[in-house]
């Protein structure tokens, strides 16, 4: 992976932290705001430091979260009141436009 700057990952940090209630995006819709040229680098920049942010608003485009973190964000994502079918998220209802 290239190197991250610190630009990048507060960029990354403010797209997340203005993702509303009741929405997701996708790590490659955060990757294209971001000017980022992989969905990798914001899955990178989320797990070293998404602590203070609504990091379980951030999905893969195939709406199903990752197998060990599938229980906590599908029930955070649930009390905002996100669809949710069969463990997938009921992404053309919840999907921010992308930019």
């Amino acid at each position: 992976m290239a190197a991250v700057t610190e630009e990048q990952v507060e960029a990354v940090r403010a797209l997340v932290a203005a993702i509303p209630p009741r929405a997701v995006s996708t790590y490659g819709d955060l990757a294209a705001a971001a000017g980022l040229p992989s969905p990798r680098i914001v899955g990178w920049i989320m797990r070293t430091d998404s602590a203070d942010l609504p990091w379980h608003r951030v999905v893969p485009a195939s709406g199903r979260p990752a197998p060990g973190l599938r229980a906590r964000q599908l029930a955070r994502l649930r009390e905002e009141g996100v669809r949710i079918v069969d463990d997938r998220i009921d992404m053309r209802a919840h999907r921010l436009p992308r930019s």
